[in-house]
């Protein structure tokens, strides 16, 4: 049973192991949809032996950022939204979405998971990782950004997916990721001024988020534990489409 939040499942680790012990990447032909500054992207291409990353974003200004790089032979980035993947059916063995299924817009996440269906091979799997709505750097968060709605949505359609016989549920594997911001300066630079979103917040906002933040400073930075979820879904062998 696929659950939203289970607060008695979490272990801390690093994404890198609870990928390295649900995927078989080894020659794999991967797509990253919603890859961001491709933080990941490159983790993934440095730590196992995929024979290639086809990475997406549909953020223009991050992807001509991406399209500079020049240090990832295996990676290959694109433009687009995981509503409609510019790439062929059957194409992948591996899907992988991290922190990005949320920011599909609510009316095409079925859509998102139809196309993800799509280009997967059949037996293929789509590792789909998504913040849950919980902990301290969720309660900063949603002072300015609240996600609550939107990642039950995503949640949703993937129940719906699952329901359906869209994709099948493979495993669900809650865990916590330590974060830590050396500064303030830091966290407004990688939170608040990401370019996907646009942030808008007045002085007295600023301000509160600037204090809520401050009261977890140490001298070693601010360290956070953000909770985690992985739905590990499997296009059906024998699906007719």
């Amino acid at each position: 049973m696929m659950k939203l939040h289970d607060p008695h499942a979490y272990t801390i680790c690093r994404e890198l192991d609870v990928i390295r012990r649900l995927l078989p990447l080894d020659g794999a032909r991967v797509l990253e949809l919603g890859c961001g500054n491709a933080e990941m992207t490159q983790a993934i291409a440095e730590h196992f032996p995929v024979a290639e990353i086809i990475a997406t974003e549909v953020d223009q200004i991050q992807h001509a950022r991406n399209l500079t790089r020049q240090d990832l032979p295996k990676v290959s980035f694109r433009a687009g939204g995981a509503e409609a993947i510019p790439e062929p059916d059957a194409s992948f063995d591996v899907v992988m979405m991290f922190k990005s299924l949320h920011h599909v817009p609510v009316p095409l996440l079925d859509q998102a998971l139809r196309e993800t269906r799509r280009v997967l091979k059949p037996g293929g799997l789509a590792y789909i990782s998504e913040p849950v709505f919980a902990g301290e750097l969720n309660e900063i968060l949603r002072l300015f950004h609240n996600e609550e709605q939107v990642r039950a949505a995503a949640f949703a359609a993937m129940q719906r997916g699952v329901d359906a016989g869209l994709l099948t549920l493979v495993e669900e594997v809650f865990f916590e990721i330590p974060v830590t911001y050396p500064d303030f300066e830091t966290f407004e630079e990688r939170v608040i001024h990401v370019t996907h979103t646009r942030h808008s917040l007045d002085e007295a906002l600023y301000l509160a988020v600037r204090q809520r933040f401050m009261a977890g400073m140490t001298d070693e930075g601010a360290t956070f534990s953000k909770p985690m979820r992985v739905d590990l879904l499997r296009r059906p062998v024998d699906f007719s489409a």
